[in-house]
């Protein structure tokens, strides 16, 4: 009798710890885990210095493989032809391990970007470019659901805002990178790079080898079914990405053309662009943050209200005044990435990494097939005109943002 007793007395106990742990567990689940999302966020920062050397590393090429102005453009469009797969990278992310994803591509982009300076052609170098592009959209349709993962159910645009800001800081400093080690070693001394990168990989190996990203299984749906299940928030998050694209081209890509053209200062068209973008990491910092406390519609309306705000004076003013505009607008324009993605993992729930491959591929045309248009507009108009039409367009994106289906706590508010 007190064995069966005492037996009895051990299931009980069992099974109260295996209640506490799996309370803890999803206690866990639903904190911020900021050392998880830093993690991530410095490998995004590493994995992003790679992917971003091209620019600063192609007048060198150039004058390597004496490449005319036409296939040194083509070679970005190669590095970023992979981004049209995403969905279907989402998809097979959503039905395997996709943490190996992340833990392998900072080491499969660093080594061919690593290896650009050694390319004896234009073919090799066309296939380097590829193989990077294809590591670098596999990294980036799986860390944000994993970035979710980490950041819990109230704090995932927090969780955004530190991922995004390692890859705009990467951006930021690539060039500087690039252009030091080739100083230093040449550019066909340019390889060793890779071990950081390879080392990156062996770090994430070690701390996420076990650690699943999704909740639940994704469902066995096709990519149309997918996107049709998707389409109420992707569609106007689409129409978003379309208006505020020309505001983005007009001041991202062309910005030192149009001080330099309005000014004849070749020091301010220089820095000009350093600016903005200095500006765009303060605010991607915070804008996530921001959007779990105040709602995402909310912070995404104020961005595009003050972008186009910014834009125009930017270009009705002169001096520290327009400095001060184009900080205002750097703020504004380049804070809403961590919302979006946001938006995209809250309401991708089932196939979170095929939702985030659809952004992510929308994202890619509009700002590709706008560039092209800016600069079509710009020919005829001029680019101060240009500024103003990208302004009244990325005003138009505001009415989409009501579009947008409410954030769950929001709406049961």
């Amino acid at each position: 009798m007190l064995k069966s007793e005492r037996l009895n007395q051990n299931v009980v106990a069992n099974g109260a710890q295996a209640d506490i742990s799996a309370t803890q567990q999803e206690k866990k689940s639903e904190s911020f885990q900021a050392g998880n999302v830093l993690v991530l966020s410095f490998a995004h920062f590493v994995h992003d210095v790679y992917s971003s050397f091209l620019a600063p590393l192609l007048p060198s090429l150039i004058e390597k493989l004496s490449m005319n102005l036409t296939q040194a453009g083509f070679l970005g469009t190669m590095m970023q032809l992979p981004v049209l797969f995403n969905p279907l990278i989402g998809k097979i992310a959503d039905r395997t391990s996709a943490r190996y994803f992340i833990i392998l591509t900072p080491m499969m982009t660093a080594i061919p970007m690593s290896l650009t300076g050694l390319a004896p052609s234009y073919t090799v170098l066309l296939f380097l470019l590829f193989t990077a592009g294809v590591s670098n959209a596999v990294f980036h349709v799986p860390t944000p659901v994993m970035i979710s993962h980490f950041s819990g159910k109230k704090n995932s645009g927090k969780g955004m805002s530190f991922y995004m800001t390692g890859g705009e800081l990467a951006r930021a400093v690539s060039p500087i990178i690039a252009v030091a080690i080739v100083s230093l070693l040449s550019l066909e001394g340019f390889y060793p790079t890779m071990v950081v990168g390879i080392a990156c990989s062996a770090w994430l190996l070690f701390r996420y080898h076990d650690v699943p990203i999704k909740k639940k299984a994704a469902q066995n749906k096709s990519l149309m079914e997918t996107w049709r299940d998707m389409q109420f928030f992707l569609l106007p998050l689409t129409a978003i990405l379309f208006a505020r694209g020309f505001m983005y081209a007009a001041m991202t890509v062309f910005l030192p053309t149009y001080i330099k053209f309005e000014t004849g200062n070749l020091w301010y068209a220089g820095i000009s662009l350093t600016v903005l973008e200095g500006a765009g990491v303060v605010s991607t910092l915070f804008s996530g943050t921001l959007s779990d406390k105040f709602g995402r519609r909310e912070i995404l309306f104020v961005s595009l209200i003050g972008s186009p705000i910014g834009i125009i004076f930017f270009v009705l003013t002169n001096g520290w005044l327009q400095i001060l505009m184009l900080i205002f607008t750097g703020l504004t324009l380049l804070s809403t990435t961590p919302v979006m993605l946001a938006i995209v993992q809250e309401h991708g729930v089932n196939s979170p990494a095929a939702a985030n491959g659809f952004y992510m591929m929308m994202s890619f045309i509009a700002r590709s097939a706008i560039t092209v248009l800016i600069g079509i507009v710009a020919d005829f108009v001029g680019l101060r005109t240009t500024y103003l039409i990208s302004a009244v367009i990325g005003a138009i994106g505001i009415v989409f943002v009501f579009i947008l289906p409410k954030k769950g706590r929001e709406a049961d508010g």
